[in-house]
C-alpha cells in the first residue's frame, strides 16, 4: 500500500510529466489560455492516462511479450491511445458540445501527447504490476492536470495585467512554465518514505 502511495505522489509532484519530464507541452501551452477549457482538458487527460496505463499494460504483458512482439510496443501503444482518445471525443461531443468546440484541435492532440505515451512506456520500463501501472497513470494525469489548471489560472489573471507587448502570449507562457518547473524542482529533494513515515 505504501508503495502505491509513493508512486502516486511521485508522479504528481516529483516526476511530473510536464514540469520534470517535459512531456505534453503542446496541449499544455495551447489549452491553458482559459480556465474552463483547461478544466475540461484536465479531466480528459486524467481519464485517458489512467485508462491508457491499464490497457497498454495488458497489451504489453498479455499480447506482445507472450508472442515475442516487443518491437511493436510503441506502435501498439499509440494505437491504443488513439482509440481511447476517439472514445473520449465521442463522449465529450455527446455530453458537452460547447467544451468539445472549446478544446478544438487540442483534444485530438491527446493522441500524440507524449505524456500519455510516456506513462505507458515508463510503466513497462519500471516493471510495474497492473495496479502500480494504473496508479502511475492516474498520478501522471493528476499531476499534468494540476499544472495545467494552475497555468490557466495564472494566464487568465495575467491577461488583465499591464505586460509589455513583447512578452504577451507565448513568451509569457514559456516564462511561467519555467518558473513552475523550478518550483516543482523543490519536490525532487523529498524522501517520500521518510517524509510520510512509510
Amino acid at each position: 500500500m505504501k508503495e502505491l502511495f509513493i508512486i502516486l505522489l511521485s508522479t504528481i509532484l516529483v516526476n511530473n510529466y510536464m514540469l520534470a519530464r517535459i512531456m505534453g507541452t503542446c496541449p499544455f501551452i495551447g489549452v491553458s489560455n482559459q480556465f474552463d477549457t483547461a478544466m475540461g482538458m484536465a479531466a480528459a487527460v486524467i481519464f485517458v492516462m489512467s485508462l491508457a496505463a491499464a490497457v497498454t499494460w495488458m497489451v504489453q504483458y498479455y499480447l506482445l511479450v507472450p508472442l515475442g512482439l516487443g518491437f511493436l510496443q510503441t506502435v501498439s501503444f499509440i494505437l491504443v491511445i488513439a482509440a481511447l482518445v476517439q472514445l473520449i471525443e465521442m463522449i465529450i461531443l455527446k455530453m458537452s458540445p460547447t467544451l468539445y468546440r472549446a478544446l478544438g484541435i487540442y483534444l485530438p492532440l491527446i493522441t500524440t501527447n507524449c505524456a500519455v505515451l510516456g506513462v505507458a512506456v515508463i510503466n513497462v520500463r519500471e516493471g510495474y504490476n497492473f495496479i502500480q501501472a494504473v496508479i502511475s497513470g492516474t498520478g501522471g494525469g493528476i499531476g499534468f492536470s494540476l499544472v495545467l489548471i494552475a497555468m490557466a489560472a495564472l494566464r487568465e489573471k495575467l491577461n488583465t495585467a499591464p505586460i509589455a507587448k513583447s512578452f504577451q502570449g507565448f513568451p509569457l507562457a514559456l516564462i511561467i512554465t519555467a518558473q513552475m518547473a523550478m518550483a516543482f524542482l523543490g519536490f525532487s529533494g523529498f524522501n517520500l518514505e521518510k517524509l510520510f513515515g512509510l
